[in-house]
């Protein structure tokens, strides 16, 4: 039975176009991927020889004035994307993933992004977790919707039905062979995009491999689900495709709106410029009320005299930590919020297998808000570290000579992205579970 139906699929029009069509849109998903790390490849060397090249040059120029020349000097904490990132580029494409830092006010650099063009990030990358989510189940519709409303149409469904007593098990061998074919191009494509982007069989790759298998299982049950209704073709192309449109482009608009509007994140902009603030109006002040607020945070530094009538390196430092001080609470109330939101959206994508297939992917492919969130932390400690190692040379008029600039070279944060099997894959599989038991009970009305 099966060898007949495969030829007779194989036969068919959709099937070379399917093929076509996923293989082709697969492959440049995949090569846009390999593009994708290539470029960050390129802009972490390019940061890596910057850096060293600034530190020799500013070197040159302000040897005798350490102050002067750590207010010049960018040193680099870079996170190097995993090349599982390549399958699901998630937000990494606008958030950067290498800071280049001063010692002097965080805040105010913390938010700096690559220059991009703005029309190719409204569009986004296609990457290959954004064919699985999108191409896949319009594949799956267009191969199946008809499966049994064409028999009936052709005349052909009594001749089935007066051979065979199990008509319900035929149409699920019908469905079977597509669904074989559809899992044959993705397992062609995953490991395509293991070998040509090196990415490690380790568990991140599997668990990406199987919430692959079990979302497009859900669009197949789904599939299955309308046949039984045992409606005409139109009804189940034109339900199939409102359903894809519901579930990948219009509830996730309006969650994402919801979350918006419910979670108001102060820009990133607000907190910018209360650090500059911060900053400029201890210009206008005595010098203690500079200094006792920065004593207070590092009272290993109440050593050190701050002159009332002269310029100082120790109160120029201090100001520009105490407008970040200033710039905290907004940062932190901007951190939580996004936190809220994600927690919210993570929530509501427990019912929508489309929308827990694409935050599933980021998560374990590390390119998610909440993996930016961790750089950022990494980049304040990262910040803290180098200010708290230079401000005692400063202090103390230590000149550039006395210091190792070679230990100074980029440093690099490793993602982490670590996850629940049990999250990851219960959902939809429920989900898939319960329509596919109210499918057999209508297929027994057959």
């Amino acid at each position: 039975m099966y060898k007949l139906l495969f030829k007779s699929f194989f036969r068919t029009k959709i099937f070379l176009v399917s093929l076509v069509l996923l293989l082709t849109v697969g492959v440049i998903s995949i090569l846009i991927g390999k593009q994708y790390l290539v470029k960050q490849e390129k802009a972490i060397a390019a940061a890596q020889v910057y850096q060293e090249e600034s530190i020799k040059k500013n070197v040159e120029y302000h040897r005798d004035d350490l102050g002067l020349l750590l207010y010049y000097l960018r040193f680099t904490l870079v996170k190097k994307p995993a090349n599982i990132s390549a399958i699901s580029i998630g937000q990494s494409d606008v958030n950067p993933l290498l800071q280049a830092v001063t010692i002097r006010g965080l805040e105010g650099q913390k938010y700096d992004t690559d220059f991009e063009n703005p029309s190719l990030l409204m569009s986004g990358n296609l990457d290959l977790g954004f064919v699985i989510i999108y191409l896949f189940p319009l594949v799956l519709i267009a191969m199946t919707f008809n499966l049994y409303s064409e028999e009936k149409e052709l005349g052909t469904w009594r001749i089935l039905a007066a051979q065979t007593s199990r008509k319900a098990l035929f149409l699920l061998k019908k469905l079977v062979v597509r669904i074989l074919f559809v899992f044959g191009v993705l397992f062609f494509l995953m490991f395509l995009a293991s070998v040509t982007l090196q990415i490690p069989l380790e568990q991140n790759f599997w668990a990406i491999f199987l919430q692959s298998v079990l979302y497009l299982l859900f669009w197949s049950a789904l599939c299955f689900w309308i046949i039984s209704l045992q409606k005409n073709s139109n009804f189940n192309a034109l339900t199939l495709i409102s359903i894809w449109v519901v579930l990948t482009i219009l509830f996730p608009a309006l969650v994402n709106n919801y979350v918006i509007n419910t979670y108001q994140v102060p820009e990133a902009l607000d907190a910018m410029v209360e650090q500059r603030d911060g900053y400029h109006e201890k210009w206008d002040l005595e010098k203690d009320a500079t200094m006792v607020g920065f004593l207070e945070a590092y009272p290993q530094f109440s050593k050190y005299d701050v002159p009332e009538d002269e310029f100082s390196w120790i109160w120029y430092y201090g100001m520009q930590h105490m407008g970040d001080l200033t710039a905290k609470e907004t940062s932190e109330e901007m951190t939580e919020k996004i936190m809220l939101r994600n927690t919210v959206s993570e929530k509501i994508a427990l019912f929508v297998p489309t929308m827990h297939a694409q935050l599933s992917f980021n998560s374990v492919a590390g390119t998610d808000m909440l993996n930016h969130l961790d750089f950022l932390n990494a980049l304040t400690e990262f910040h803290e570290k180098l200010r708290l190692g230079f401000y005692p040379k400063i202090f103390d008029h230590t000149t550039a000579d006395a210091i190792d600039w070679s230990k100074y070279e980029s440093k690099f944060y490793t993602t982490k992205r670590d996850f629940n099997w049990l999250s990851l894959l219960l959902p939809t599989l429920c989900i898939t579970l319960i329509i596919a038991l109210v499918t057999f009970y209508n297929l027994r009305k057959l």
